[in-house]
């Protein structure tokens, strides 16, 4: 863990927190909502933080879980996005672990031993995981600093990405109940946000919902001109080629529309 100065008695403070964030991630203050937010967890309240992707969402969750007392439980829905939030917090200094089906057995027990034995400011989880019993009797016997329910919105009924799995995470708040959970997403509108408040029992949590504005970006769009497959690629090459030296993303429908483009490309 890191070797940070012990805390008193009190909850951890945001100046705390900006110490924290300049040594580990070397940025010297918070952006947008996240001290806001920062501020809630550490007081021990829950949070839903809707915040835009690249608006420092997991910090959110990293900082307070390493400055309370106890292991932060996180629950995400990729095995690649755990793996790799845990890499680079090890680069930082920070003892990050995850539980997931790409773990030997043995890998698996000395995660929980480091987490028993106090080792670790934060565990990575599954839904799936955590639907297992025997996963949630190992945790309670544990310090949980805080519980981040990350990508949030595959909780919801109406989300985008419904995941069955997370339906079942509001039991966490009758297992946990002094613990302080955060939900974190990028994406959700109001009937979203109400669906989690209620599938995760976060009755009394506070929402936060960042600004999603984005100047810099611009969409538009032109109707498909009927005709042959050819024609249509040539479309496409036609407005990369207007695009020379940048960089960008065309998306097909099908594996073969991606192959043929590729090479029309």
């Amino acid at each position: 863990m890191l070797d940070f100065p012990p805390l008193a008695d009190s909850s951890p403070t945001l100046d705390e927190a900006r110490t924290l964030l300049e040594r580990v991630w070397g940025h010297a203050d918070f952006r947008g909502l996240q001290a806001s937010v920062i501020e809630e967890v550490l007081a021990g309240r829950d949070v839903l933080a809707v915040l835009p992707t690249g608006g420092g969402k997991s910090v959110c969750y990293q900082v307070p879980a390493i400055l309370r007392e106890g292991v932060g439980l996180v629950v995400s829905p990729l095995i690649a996005l755990m793996t790799d939030q845990v890499e680079a917090l090890k680069q930082q200094g920070v003892a990050a672990a995850r539980l997931d089906s790409g773990l030997t057995m043995d890998e698996r027990s000395a995660v929980w031993r480091a987490a028993r034995s106090g080792e670790l400011d934060l565990l990575y989880v599954s839904p799936e995981g955590l639907a297992s019993g025997s996963m949630l009797e190992r945790l309670a016997e544990l310090p949980i600093s805080l519980i981040a329910i990350d990508e949030a919105h595959c909780v919801s009924q109406w989300g985008h990405d419904f995941r069955p799995d997370y339906r079942t995470l509001g039991r966490l708040a009758e297992i946990f109940p002094r613990v302080p959970r955060i939900a974190v997403t990028a994406t959700a509108d109001a009937r979203t946000r109400d669906d989690i408040l209620a599938s995760l029992k976060l009755g009394e949590a506070r929402v936060f919902v960042d600004s999603f504005a984005r100047p810099n970006l611009q969409l538009t769009a032109e109707r498909k001109v009927n005709g042959s497959r050819a024609r249509t690629d040539a479309r496409v090459v036609e407005l990369v080629r207007e695009r020379r030296g940048r960089s960008g993303v065309v998306y097909c429908g099908s594996r073969d529309g991606c192959e043929r483009v590729a090479d029309a490309l």
